[in-house]
């Protein structure tokens, strides 16, 4: 019987939204004051952001080479099942649905609470309500098909980055403040680097998300490359002309000083009505991140399904709106769960490094697929290979083995539950031989 298949709907400007929408969340708000506290100087704050956007750079590389090779629905799942095999896939799926990709959605809508709260006074319930309100209204978005979904991408991409210009203007003809304590700056240390890479690899999170859709873009050979190198360049020239807005207001003891970076700067610039715009841009921001999450995880799941590896009638296709419409209910149910417990700030910190192995995994898959296939069609070849894949994964792996030394008990924890999956995988794979 022939199975409906998702349509291929998804142009460039669609597949770079999602790509920048769904990495500016919060983080590039929040995020510069951890950075500044590790480093000791503008020129190395600077110097850590480029080397975080290179490196997410050539993650991004590596996912246009597998993508326009494999332009199939489920991006990392399938690169990593056809690179390692079923289970090494199903594991990234797992821990993807489970918590990583759901508790980013519980994560970000709790985030929205918190800012409407400076417009809105919200008591604890009322806050979790608007966080799972959120979700549903979103998941409702997408599931009335992708062309809708995409619309709402780009609307409040463009929302975003035209508050974040906003911000970024005021900031050029702002006087410098001093900070109220000067702060003599720390030594360098790679101690200190490593830990500001973490924040800024953070702030990066996100950028591989329109693998996941791969199936529905329009030209993947050519539109993926696009989306993911022009998207990933945007995203570093954004960071960095944020970054030097705060610098340049601030000054790296006043960027260090403070978790509200954007909006201390905000204010410096335009007075009151500043941390009211950063807050408004912030709210923005946080929706188009989540848009963009539940539109693009949903596919994994739906890619599982469709390998019998999750529920049968999750990798089914809306008759009408053509969209992985259960995968998608399914997916925000979790994560309204998990927003109503409040479980995924714990699941989340435990799990958020472990994505990190699969990110290095994957773009191993490079190398592993040039052998294991060298002789299956790339309308794309990675840039600077092996060079580029190896510095990637030494990172990852590095970030992932670093993590492991120094938090070993909440890293075990994360790893345990990724290894949930293993027995998960067997029930479901005897479940699928048996139809």
């Amino acid at each position: 019987m022939h199975r409906a298949e998702l349509p291929r709907e998804l142009g460039l400007v669609d597949a770079a939204a999602i790509v920048i929408g769904t990495v500016i969340g919060s983080a590039i708000f929040l995020v510069p004051s951890a950075v500044a506290r590790s480093l000791p100087s503008a020129g190395m704050i600077l110097l850590l952001w480029s080397v975080s956007g290179v490196l997410s750079f050539f993650g991004a590389l590596a996912y246009a080479e597998l993508g326009a090779m494999i332009p199939a629905t489920g991006g990392e799942y399938v690169y990593l099942r056809e690179a390692y095999g079923p289970l090494a896939g199903f594991l990234s799926g797992w821990a993807i649905f489970l918590v990583t990709r759901s508790g980013a959605i519980a994560t970000l809508a709790a985030g929205f609470s918190i800012y409407l709260s400076y417009f809105v006074p919200l008591s604890a319930i009322g806050a979790r309500a608007v966080s799972v309100a959120l979700i549903a209204l979103l998941s409702i978005v997408n599931y009335r098909g992708v062309r809708l979904g995409v619309r709402v991408q780009k609307l409040f991409t463009w929302l975003k980055l035209g508050g974040i210009g906003v911000i970024l203007v005021s900031a050029v003809f702002a006087r410098p403040q001093l900070a109220a304590a000067p702060a003599s700056p720390a030594a360098f240390t790679w101690e200190g680097f490593g830990a500001a890479m973490v924040a800024g690899l953070w702030a990066y999170e996100g950028w591989n998300s329109i693998s996941f859709v791969a199936g529905e873009v329009k030209r993947p050979e050519r539109n993926l490359l696009l989306a993911l190198g022009l998207g990933t360049a945007a995203l570093i020239a954004i960071y960095l002309a944020a970054n030097v807005a705060y610098l340049h207001v601030l000054s790296v003891p006043g960027v260090a000083a403070t978790d509200r970076v954007a909006a201390a700067t905000a204010e410096a610039a335009m007075g009151p009505i500043g941390g009211t715009l950063v807050s408004l841009t912030i709210l923005l921001s946080i929706i188009g991140a989540s848009n963009g999450t539940i539109l693009t995880a949903s596919r994994i799941s739906f890619a599982q399904a469709r390998d019998g590896l999750f529920f049968k009638a999750v990798g089914g296709v809306h008759p009408r709106f053509r969209t992985p419409h259960l995968a998608i209910a399914v997916q925000g149910v979790w994560a309204s769960v998990l927003a109503m417990s409040g479980s995924y700030e714990r699941l989340f910190s435990y799990v958020v490094f472990a994505a990190w192995i699969f990110y290095g995994a994957a773009v191993l898959g490079v190398i592993v697929l040039r052998r294991k296939w060298p002789d299956a069609p790339r309308p794309y070849r990675m840039w600077g290979y092996p060079a580029t894949a190896l510095a990637f994964v030494a990172v990852a792996f590095g970030f992932v083995i670093s993590t492991i030394i120094t938090k070993p008990g909440p890293s075990l924890i994360g790893l345990a539950i990724v290894a949930t999956g293993v027995p998960v995988y067997y029930i479901w794979r005897r479940n699928a031989a048996r139809d």
